[in-house]
């Protein structure tokens, strides 16, 4: 079957319980079958049951993407069995504080894994496809770290400036071959159980539109996927009105 003869996908890496999930629900509703990973399948299913629920369509893949050979995979069998990707959102995030002076290289390593080599693997796997085809889009989620780095963030900082580089690099090489490449810089709290339990003070700004609410950063992801080509954006910034930066 040729891909005009079936259904467009948005793969969301990392479709947690916030950010990710809100991306896949946006996009399911627009007629995109959602495929959803995280590491542990069991942790998907309730945005599976809440994407179907609404009559979207929607895939749930237990996946590691730091693992290349994983990572081949997963993007063979959903153009194999589903369809073509055509959009990819890389939302894994990494976000653990420590002091310079306590960081393991372990944990470093990890990080940086987890926040930057997992988006080359992810990024490299699609970006094959869609220059293929001609067409697609990708999209990396990135931090506050990405700019500029913060004192006991050192490993975050790192993978996020690193993964900011990559997207900029894959734009510049991609975009004239007809695949969107964009960072979307997320400069906030975000409406979460953790935020609402480690910080309720922050949590409470909820009321006065003070953290960012994770289906309004899901309308910019698709905004920026729909976006004509004579006007792409490269990078978007998302904080509150409140939020000092």
């Amino acid at each position: 079957m040729t891909d005009a003869g079936r259904k467009k996908v948005a793969l969301v890496i990392g479709a947690g319980d916030a950010t990710g999930g809100a991306i896949a629900r946006r996009f399911a509703r627009e007629g995109y079958v959602a495929c959803v990973t995280r590491r542990s399948l069991d942790k998907l299913q309730p945005l599976l049951d809440s994407i179907r629920e609404a009559g979207g369509e929607a895939h749930g893949f237990a996946s590691d993407a730091r693992k290349e050979e994983q990572v081949a995979e997963l993007v063979e069998q959903i153009e194999r069995d589903i369809g073509p990707i055509e959009v990819m959102v890389f939302n894994i995030g990494a976000n653990v504080p420590c002091s310079i002076l306590d960081e393991t290289a372990r944990k470093y390593f990890k990080i940086w894994e987890m926040a930057c080599f997992a988006g080359f693997l992810t990024s490299q796997a699609v970006a094959k496809r869609m220059v293929a085809r001609g067409r697609g889009t990708i999209l990396f989620t990135g931090a506050t770290a990405g700019l500029r780095g913060a004192a006991g963030f050192a490993a975050f900082a790192g993978a996020k400036h690193g993964i900011r580089a990559l997207a900029q690099s894959m734009a510049r090489e991609l975009g004239p071959l007809n695949v969107h490449v964009a960072h979307v810089v997320v400069d906030g709290a975000i409406d979460t159980a953790f935020i609402r339990d480690n910080w309720p003070e922050q949590y409470a700004l909820k009321d006065r539109d003070g953290i960012l609410n994770p289906e309004h950063i899901a309308d910019s992801y698709w905004y920026l996927h729909s976006q004509p080509r004579d006007a792409w954006t490269f990078e978007l910034d998302l904080r509150p009105w409140m939020e000092r930066w």
